[in-house]
């Protein structure tokens, strides 16, 4: 069996592939140049850290307004068509290449079990590892531990967001899209033009260009408390 790690480039993530570091037979990352620079930054100091190659994808595509563009579909109940072009696709045509069996390892933090559950209930020809959750780790306590370790998490955690995702993810909510709106204004103008031009929105039922600035919340940044992590798991 070929143990593979599918590296978001967040601190969760990293933090689950550096426990399984021993057993990983190769790691990916799925690049789309809609994420932040500093994340570029990110993924060589874990390379250093795991002290493995990272090995970089990266869809035809490119970028979320080129995939957005391609299908004509931005968000909704059936997830981000974005999503679909420039990560899962990539994957599975990675997976149609392969003849022995795949086990993964997924950064899904303690409180993500239903997302765990999800995917074992999605991908039954693969074998899923969750370092964290086995370890009952949370988001916290994975910041925790990079920060031990020395490890600079991504810019984006620092801003105030709680994952390393693109600069305006079309899954966020309206308190997401007014901070983008203040952070990252071109961004936000670019997200609202592409709404218009496909003609649906990131945000059911309301458009960027109509959002008032006031709706929604959003909160403050990670911080790991200093505890017992601190001292015991500098990886």
């Amino acid at each position: 069996m070929k143990t593979i790690a599918w590296f978001s480039a967040g601190v969760s993530s990293a933090v689950a592939v550096k426990l399984m570091i021993s057993h990983i037979d190769r790691i990916f990352y799925i690049h789309i140049d809609d994420q932040h620079p500093d994340t570029i930054r990110f993924i060589a100091d874990c390379g250093r850290w795991f002290e493995k190659e990272i090995n970089v994808m990266q869809s035809p595509y490119k970028a979320v307004a080129n995939a957005v563009k391609s299908i004509g579909y931005i968000n909704g109940i059936h997830g981000a068509g974005c999503t679909r072009l420039l990560k899962k696709r990539i994957r599975q045509e990675w997976e149609m290449d392969q003849t022995e069996p795949l086990e993964y390892v997924w950064g899904l933090d303690y409180n993500e079990r239903h997302r765990a559950e999800r995917i074992w209930e999605t991908m039954p020809d693969q074998t899923h590892i969750f370092p964290l959750i086995d370890r009952k780790f949370s988001k916290e306590d994975a910041h925790e531990i990079l920060t031990a370790s020395g490890i600079k998490r991504p810019a984006m955690y620092d801003l105030g967001y709680h994952n390393n995702n693109c600069v305006g993810c079309v899954k966020g909510g309206m308190g997401y899209w007014n901070k983008i709106r203040v952070d990252f204004p071109e961004i936000f103008a670019e997200r609202a033009r592409l709404e218009r031009e496909i003609g649906g929105s990131c945000i059911n039922g309301v458009f960027l260009d109509e959002l008032e600035p006031t709706r929604g919340r959003h909160e403050g940044p990670i911080v790991g408390d200093c505890g017992i992590l601190c001292e015991v798991m500098a990886l």
